[in-house]
């Protein structure tokens, strides 16, 4: 929690009174599928002119950077153009079991120095980079990859290779300067990384081995976020898993400053919480883990957030789509769910939990 000196010329003080009395005017409030689906239309809508133009794609000039082979997964590093002039380094990890298209999931990494590295489990050797991933069971994009899903692994605008693993304003958020940047010249940082993250499934759609109606998104954190709204507007994305990142305005944004400018919608509470932009993916199958230890995305808020989401996706008419994870654990990738997750709505395999 901020601690806001009582003075009313403070300004923290005018801004929990402005929070107070704004009420999102497009708020959840369907009691019907059909009052649904108008609903969400609108909210994709409505989100699409929030995030602001997004720019024309580019020739994907796709270049193999690096190949290593494990002992379940080929390991391949791609550069890939998303719009004019601006690349995109990415991991797919290929499975080596068996023949044939396979479904695929776009793993996005959160906020972090590293980018898409331990999601996809390359560390170097590097012991602060090991912990890194041990700390968050961070290396997912792996994981899944081991599990038998081809796995796409991207570095986001602000993060990993795209700022050359360093931060150039010192004393400062990298991602809250790249955000100023891009509103400053017509754009937003998170419009930008979701125009990315459509561009790396256009180049996942390009190969061979996976199967174009089978493809998932999942992420922690940051990678919740992208997750989210990567979910929402992309009808190619057929499952989802938001990993510690459902939450409400109030706690993360107003109560404290839990937030930078990659995760920013532009006067997104004028009109949604963040439950609702989570809701209006419904009826898509949506699991959704929260750390009942989480000091990052705190767990009274995820339960205020679950509530919202589990309503929308009773008034879809599909209940049975949404999963949700309260799992002992702080901010991390728990896995407990989400192994049988993928592999009933990306394979139509059997699953031994919901």
């Amino acid at each position: 929690m901020v601690e806001i000196i009582d003075a009313p010329q403070i300004t923290d003080n005018f801004i929990l009174r402005l929070y107070r009395r704004t009420k999102p005017s497009m708020a959840f409030r369907a009691t019907s599928r059909e009052e649904f689906n108008e609903w969400k239309a609108k909210v994709r809508s409505k989100i699409m002119e929030l995030l602001g133009e997004f720019p024309e794609p580019a020739p994907l000039d796709p270049r193999l950077l690096s190949s290593e082979e494990t002992e379940k997964f080929v390991r391949e590093k791609w550069l890939i153009q998303s719009e004019e002039e601006c690349y995109v380094p990415l991991y797919l990890l290929i499975p080596k079991n068996g023949g044939g298209k396979k479904p695929a999931i776009l793993c996005a990494h959160g906020h972090g120095p590293y980018g898409k590295d331990p999601v996809a489990g390359v560390h170097f050797n590097d012991p602060e980079r090991k912990s890194n991933i041990l700390r968050h069971n961070y290396n997912y994009g792996e994981q899944m990859a081991e599990a038998g899903f081809v796995t796409i692994v991207p570095d986001w605008r602000s993060f990993g290779e795209r700022v050359g693993y360093r931060n150039p304003y010192p004393g400062r958020d990298i991602c809250n300067v790249h955000f100023l940047q891009h509103l400053i010249l017509g754009r937003t940082l998170l419009g930008s990384n979701i125009f990315d993250g459509m561009r790396v499934i256009d180049f996942l759609l390009t190969r061979k081995e996976v199967d174009p109606e089978k493809i998932g998104c999942m992420g922690l954190s940051f990678g919740g976020t992208m997750t989210t709204f990567l979910a929402l507007l992309d009808d190619r994305i057929k499952a989802a898993d938001i990993i510690c990142y459902a939450t409400t305005v109030e706690h993360y944004a107003i109560n404290r400053p839990n937030f930078c400018g990659s995760q920013i919608v532009p006067y997104l509470y004028k009109y949604l919480d963040v439950p609702d932009v989570i809701a209006a993916i419904a009826p898509k199958p949506l699991l959704i883990e929260s750390g009942a230890s989480d000091t990052c995305f705190w767990i009274h808020s995820a339960l205020k957030a679950h509530e919202n989401i589990r309503r929308a996706y009773e008034v879809s008419g599909y209940p049975e789509n949404l999963w949700i994870e309260v799992f002992p654990g702080e901010h991390c990738f728990s896995g407990r769910k989400a192994f049988d997750f993928f592999k009933k709505f990306l394979k139509g395999g059997e699953c031994l939990s919901a």
